[in-house]
């Protein structure tokens, strides 16, 4: 390793211009380090923990991100605010903003980072591509010229064949991308793409590359040093995706052997070292069925997945990132990295699987993290998730000697955690981690679009389980047994008459006690007997079927949270409630937004004749967008909303009036 130079960078107080659990990452290794630390927030993040944790904190504006985490103005007063004179960018958001790098270097901060003039070296995608081509790295094959015109850009498409990949050359995190599998389909997905980019980048350029059939998606990490020294980490494998977007990560990858690790390692060593790079990086590789591999793209930042890395390799990248900003050498040779059994992690979100990963927002009712198993969140029962920022609210990470053994650990960890009050991912994660050909070490980026059906199909016996068991709750916690306990001496089985929905579904229960703490419930053709052990403030122990088990619950009026194995809840008291149903959603024509969000196109005109699916809305939330289509056929009579507008869950956006039927 070189001989260490005079050039340090010292400094005493970091400002992490970031929020939630990567914010709460950094201020630990930092304090660990000796480090004082600033937060900053946003309004809506007044009470989050990252601000309750950091020594200091500045709030640095309004919750859309233009208008706080990504203003660079605010972040630089913050920082002389607070008297802080280093600047930690975390990850997205401003990480990879070769202006935020420059910026803090203007203001003489220390940026924990590359220099701006890597960062924009390779945060472009083209211009990236090219430094790779030249360095000897292999490429995905397509077009990143300065021609983006939609004549050249289709005939560039049609020129690779299709399918083929659009991707921003600004940022990252799958913003920006579409496959395009068809000419036809070519200029919609185009313009989406686009206006993606333009809202998360501030650009709207975009490559095409030639779309590699399920491959795996290989990341390599990097460190490097301003002394010359450069090494590898090893791989992670993040093929499970959804929306070009991880959900489980893995190190190493069952598809990588020593050899390929070598060979992989040392492209992305050649690569950082062909720039000069400084600080944590990563690079992006798909890995073909022949055991080929091409570059994507680099990140130069932290990754969202970095524990699993910390994990078999027993380094904390945070300290390395801050004394490598600090002018140190690295701590490591290339040849005294070890890597020690597997680590696998998966990101659980606010979304719901069921309704194409919908971004959610809400509160928080119950939050319990599994004490065995690694958790990375800045949650606590009764926080707010607001419609803002990413859908990421925790990152569960296991380790074991083998692959299988920390998925198995993952798994159980997985159905321990208790997220209550805002649909997540979470039984959909472990619907992963179960699947056998994520357990066999076979799972590419196809894997959630070929299994999808399966990954999402319920339990049935779990569900009909946890019903009968909402209804003993229901029971046990409006008092309605102990009002008819005097009677019930009299009478042991005089049933109790309830009606309740489950997502949506309307269920009749008939629920009665024949002896202490033991419930008879009826749902329809099955019976259930459930013994009721022990009722805590947010927890019941059960028997069921010769079973003991325990369930997490939260109760808020005539509305009950339960999970049960895993399976979340939301089950509405319907038994007090009128009668009346509503009609169909969308049968009157009326358009309403599934979440809060910002209007980022309107598709069509006052007048226009639309057929039911037609695109007329499309919506960002989250960092995603999201196209609201007509509910039925007709002309367009009315839309409420315009371009940059941010509108609330169930706002009525369009009114259709629907064509009458025609005549017999």
């Amino acid at each position: 390793m070189n001989a260490p130079t005079s050039t340090h960078t010292p400094f005493h107080k970091i400002l992490v211009a970031n929020r939630g659990e990567i914010a709460l990452r950094v201020i630990r290794s930092a304090r660990a380090m000796g480090y004082r630390t600033v937060a900053v927030y946003s309004t809506a993040d007044a009470g989050a923990r990252h601000v309750q944790e950091a020594d200091q904190a500045v709030c640095i504006g309004e919750p859309l991100p233009s208008q706080s985490y990504l203003c660079i103005p605010a972040i630089i007063e913050a920082a002389r605010l607070s008297g802080a004179d280093a600047v930690h960018p975390g990850y997205g958001f401003l990480a990879e903003n070769e202006a935020f790098a420059q910026a803090c270097k203007d203001a003489g901060l220390v940026f924990i980072g590359p220099s701006a003039e890597a960062i924009a070296a390779m945060g472009h995608k083209a211009g990236a591509k090219a430094l790779m081509q030249a360095a000897g790295v292999p490429c995905i094959p397509g077009y990143q010229g300065q021609d983006q015109s939609e004549t050249r850009l289709a005939e560039e498409a049609a020129r690779i064949g299709f399918p083929v990949m659009i991707k921003a050359t600004a940022g990252g995190g799958g913003r920006g991308m579409r496959l395009v599998p068809s000419a036809e389909e070519f200029p919609e997905l185009l313009r989406s793409a686009r206006s993606e980019a333009q809202s998360a980048f501030g650009d709207p350029e975009v490559i095409l590359e030639r779309a590699i059939a399920a491959p795996r998606h290989i990341e390599i990490q990097v460190f490097a040093d301003r002394h010359g020294n450069a090494i590898h980490l090893g791989e992670r494998d993040c093929s499970v995706q959804r929306r070009h977007q991880k959900l489980i990560e893995e190190a190493p990858s069952p598809a990588v052997d020593d050899a390929l690790r070598e060979r992989m390692g040392a492209a992305a060593v050649a690569a950082v070292k062909a720039i000069r790079y400084e600080g944590a990086g990563t690079l992006e590789f798909l890995l073909d069925r022949e055991g080929d591999f091409y570059f994507m793209e680099m990140n130069t930042r932290l990754q969202v997945e970095h524990p699993v890395t910390e994990a078999i390799t027993g380094l904390d990248l945070v300290e390395w990132q801050l004394r490598v900003a600090a002018g140190e050498a690295l701590p490591s040779t290339q040849e005294q990295v070890r890597f020690q059994g597997h680590a696998i992690e998966v990101r659980l979100c606010a979304e719901d699987a069921g309704q194409g990963f919908m971004p959610q927002s809400g509160t928080v009712a119950l939050w319990k993290t599994p004490a065995q198993l690694r958790v990375e969140e800045a949650l606590r029962s009764g926080a707010e998730i607001p419609p803002y920022y990413d859908s990421m609210i925790a990152k569960i990470i296991s380790h074991g000697r083998t692959r299988d053994e920390a998925r198995r650990k993952l798994a159980a960890g997985l159905e321990d955690a208790v997220a209550l009050g805002v649909t997540t991912n979470q039984a959909f994660l472990r619907s992963c981690l179960a699947h056998p050909v994520f357990a066999a070490g076979g799972a590419t980026t196809a894997f959630i679009g070929q299994h999808q059906a399966a990954l999402l199909a319920p339990d049935e016996a779990v569900r009909s389980r946890a019903a009968a068991l909402a209804a003993v709750l229901l029971c046990e916690t409006t008092g309605e047994r102990r009002q008819r306990a005097a009677g019930r001496r009299l009478s042991h089985n005089l049933p109790i008459s309830l009606r309740f929905e489950i997502s949506g579904q309307a269920l009749n229960a008939s629920v009665t006690l024949p002896r202490q703490h033991r419930f008879e419930v009826v749902l329809g053709e099955h019976g259930f007997v459930i013994d009721l052990v022990a009722i805590g403030v947010d927890t019941a122990r059960f028997i069921c079927d010769g079973l003991q088990e325990q369930a997490a619950w939260f109760r808020d009026g005539s509305t009950l949270l339960l999970q049960y194995r895993g399976l979340a809840l939301k089950v509405e008291d319907k038994t007090r409630a009128a009668s009346a149903r509503q009609g169909e959603a969308g049968g009157d024509g009326k358009l309403r937004a599934s979440m809060n969000g910002r209007v980022v196109a309107v598709l069509a005109t006052v007048g226009d004749m639309v057929r039911a699916g037609q695109p007329i809305v499309t919506l960002e939330a989250m960092k995603m967008e999201h196209v609201h289509t007509a509910p039925v056929a007709g002309r367009l009579i009315a839309l409420h909303v315009s371009n940059g507008e941010q509108i609330a869950a169930s706002r009525i956006v369009a009114e259709i009036e629907a064509m009458e039927a025609a005549p017999a």
